[in-house]
Order: C-alpha cells, then sequence, then structure tokens
C-alpha cells in the first residue's frame, strides 16, 4: 500500500529532473512560450471576454498564472475541459468553487459534439448578456481562449468554428488550429469565427506555464496530464506516481474492501465445489448418472450456493 511519503518522495525525484532539463535549456518554457506570454498580454485588455481552459482532472494545478496580472479579468469564463476524465461529483464541486470565485465555470469534453454544442450556446448567450448590460453597439465581439499547454484549447477552437459556422448557415472554407497530445504545438495566435449577429470570434492561443515551478506537487500534476511535454521524466517514475495516487485514492480503498471480499467469495467457492465434486465422483462410481449429467449437477450446486451469497455481497 503506497503511503504520502512515498508520493512525496516520487514528487521530489520529477522536480528534480525537470529542474535538470530546464537547466540545460530542454525545458517547457522556451522562446516561443516567452514570445506568446508577451503577444497574450498585449492583446488581453482588449477582448471583450476570456474564456480560461483548465483540465477537469487539475482544476487548480491547471491554472494560467499569466492572468493574475489583469484582476480585471476576474470576472471570465472557466471552461474545464476534459470532464468525462474527471470525477462527476468533484467537477460539480469545483463548479461551485469558481462561483464563488466571481468567475462563470462551464464544463465540457471537447470531443462530444452534444458538449462542444452546449458550451457554443453558453458562449453565446453570455455574449448576448455582455452586449445587453454593456449596450455593446460594436458587430464585432473577440473571445480569448487561454490555458495553459494540452488543455484542449486547439481542439475546442475547432469544433466551435465548424459548429457555429453551421449553425449561422455560412459557406467557405473551414479553418483548422493544429491539435497534437503533445503540449506546444500551437505557437501563433489565429482567429476562428463561431457566431453571426454578432459577429463573435475566437482567438486561440498557445499554451502558457509560468518560467519556473517551485511546487513539487504542482509540477507532477503538470507531467502526469502532459502539460509539460514527455521526455523529461522517465516513464516507470511517472507510473509509480500515478499508481501512488491511485492508491491513496477513497476509490482505491473501496476496490481494496472489494478484492479482500472477492478473494473470501473465492475460497468459499472453492470449498464447494471440491465438497461437490467428491460428492458427484461416488456417485458415479455407483454408477447412478452419466459423467455429463455429473458436470450438470456440479455446476448447478455451484449456482445455487453462488446466488444467495452474491446477493449477500450485493446489500
Amino acid at each position: 500500500m503506497a503511503t504520502a511519503s512515498t508520493a512525496s518522495r516520487i514528487t521530489r525525484k520529477i522536480v528534480i529532473a525537470v529542474k535538470k532539463a530546464a537547466s540545460r535549456n530542454k525545458g517547457w518554457y522556451d522562446f516561443h512560450m516567452a514570445a506568446a506570454s508577451g503577444a497574450i498580454a498585449q492583446r488581453l485588455p482588449l477582448v471583450d471576454l476570456v474564456a480560461e481552459i483548465r483540465d477537469a482532472r487539475i482544476p487548480l494545478s491547471s491554472e494560467n498564472e499569466l492572468l493574475r496580472d489583469f484582476p480585471a479579468l476576474s470576472k471570465r469564463i472557466v471552461v474545464m475541459n476534459k470532464i468525462d476524465l474527471a470525477d462527476q461529483t468533484q467537477v460539480k464541486g469545483w463548479m461551485r468553487y469558481f462561483e464563488q470565485q466571481n468567475c462563470i465555470p462551464y464544463g465540457v469534453n471537447s470531443h462530444n459534439k452534444d458538449s462542444v454544442k452546449g458550451l457554443l450556446n453558453f458562449i453565446q448567450a453570455q455574449v448576448r448578456g455582455l452586449c445587453k448590460a454593456n449596450h455593446h453597439a460594436s458587430e464585432t465581439i473577440t473571445i480569448m481562449l487561454v490555458g495553459i499547454p494540452n488543455v484542449g484549447k486547439s481542439a475546442l477552437a475547432n469544433s466551435l468554428h465548424q459548429m457555429g459556422r453551421i449553425s449561422a448557415a455560412e459557406k467557405g472554407r473551414l479553418k483548422h488550429a493544429t491539435v497534437s497530445p503533445q503540449p506546444g504545438e500551437t505557437k501563433d495566435i489565429s482567429s476562428f469565427k463561431i457566431g453571426s449577429h454578432p459577429n463573435i470570434y475566437l482567438l486561440d492561443t498557445p499554451g502558457i506555464l509560468p518560467r519556473m515551478i517551485h511546487d513539487a506537487e504542482l509540477c507532477s500534476k503538470l507531467v502526469l496530464t502532459g502539460a509539460i511535454r514527455d521526455g523529461l521524466i522517465e516513464q516507470k517514475e511517472l507510473a509509480r506516481y500515478f499508481l501512488t495516487i491511485l492508491n491513496l485514492s477513497d476509490q482505491y480503498k473501496k476496490w481494496a474492501k472489494f478484492s479482500t471480499n472477492e478473494d473470501r467469495l473465492l475460497s468459499f467457492i472453492e470449498h464447494k465445489v471440491e465438497d461437490s465434486i467428491s460428492s458427484k465422483l461416488e456417485m458415479r462410481q455407483k454408477k447412478q448418472h452419466m459423467m455429463d449429467h455429473t458436470q450438470d449437477l456440479i455446476v448447478n450446486d455451484v449456482r445455487g450456493t453462488l446466488i444467495p451469497f452474491h446477493a449477500l455481497m450485493v446489500i
């Protein structure tokens, strides 16, 4: 059974490995990310709305720290992507948390059309509310997608662009943002139209991480979820970290308890099968039943034993 001290020891190893890679200029913060940070900072005060994309599995660790420099943007949409990979109960709790932080939360699965369609309708409703509240006379609204690497910004931009054009019955060539399981593929800011009347444009931006990550647990979570590219950490250490977290989870404790009950059940079954086989062999020796009938009797006897025991476990 893994312990908290084991998890702490593994996180320290991961951080040391990441820092060594960064010191050799093989880390996550290259000149593309530095340039993107400046470009995003210049454009943030000019956009009408900000949608911060986070990983629903690590909603706090996937925060884009760049937004802290713009307190005026505290009222923003926090889109928790990859909700299909997260605990649904915890997602609901995080939704309430972000509401308390004066943010507008929304959960989405970027690979599900219905989920993305719901996000598109949600964004368009927010835009209408924004225009009404601010008496916005402009015919164009810009929304900037921001986030750390590999949270699914480009995948969402592509899907929203496609669905927005279809709903507006627009024709023409679709744009496509580069989507990759590896972080750092998006290097430029691109614009995608997702609505008309008013015209709504999404600005897809490169994923940004801080130049230095000092928190060991934060760094480990970013590596585990792919925000920091593969290759900096040995796969064996990463697997050990994942298994340690899994062993410490409440869900694993439930599985461990079930495993104990399952062992008892198997032991009980083995004894019943042995007794049944012994009894049926005696019957076969007396030539009271054919061999295939004996097998049927054994199976029926075991089934009769399993049914009440299984019902007891379910209760």
